[in-house]
């Protein structure tokens, strides 16, 4: 069992799977530095605050004496919106990267036709002269 199991894991698309999950995990972070950093604060600027922290306020919480808000209820829409932009930018991404790679891919030749022997007529034939002899 524990053979069969080190056979799967070491096949090569596995392996493949593995490097890019790695990789897709990296490149997210970079959308997320993207977006947080570049996205968010320039479409900030049509709203005059951070994309990020646009949210709709459900209930007023009250300040306390360390100056935190407490107990305020919202709707962090401005936080999903980004969540969304960083997945569809990753997605499209990914579609790229697979769309190249599959056109780098050689195209699969068809197999050679089988060689063409005799036909059963001429394998008769053939006998019936041997016969003959």
């Amino acid at each position: 069992m524990l053979k069969e199991f080190k056979e799967f894991a070491m096949k090569g698309n596995l392996v493949d799977i593995a490097v890019a999950f790695v990789m897709g995990a990296a490149f997210n972070n970079v959308v997320k530095s993207f977006t947080g950093g570049i996205v968010s604060p320039l479409v900030g600027l049509i709203f005059n605050t951070d994309f990020k922290d646009l949210k709709w306020i459900a209930k007023e919480g009250t300040i306390n004496e360390a100056g935190e808000t407490v107990g305020e209820v919202a709707v962090l829409y401005g936080e999903f919106i980004t969540n969304v932009l960083d997945f569809i930018i990753v997605a499209f991404v990914m579609f790229m990267l697979i769309k190249g790679i599959n056109s780098l891919k050689k195209k699969e030749e068809p197999a050679p036709a089988a060689p063409a022997g005799p036909s059963d007529n001429d394998l008769l034939t053939e006998i019936r002269d041997l016969l003959k002899k």
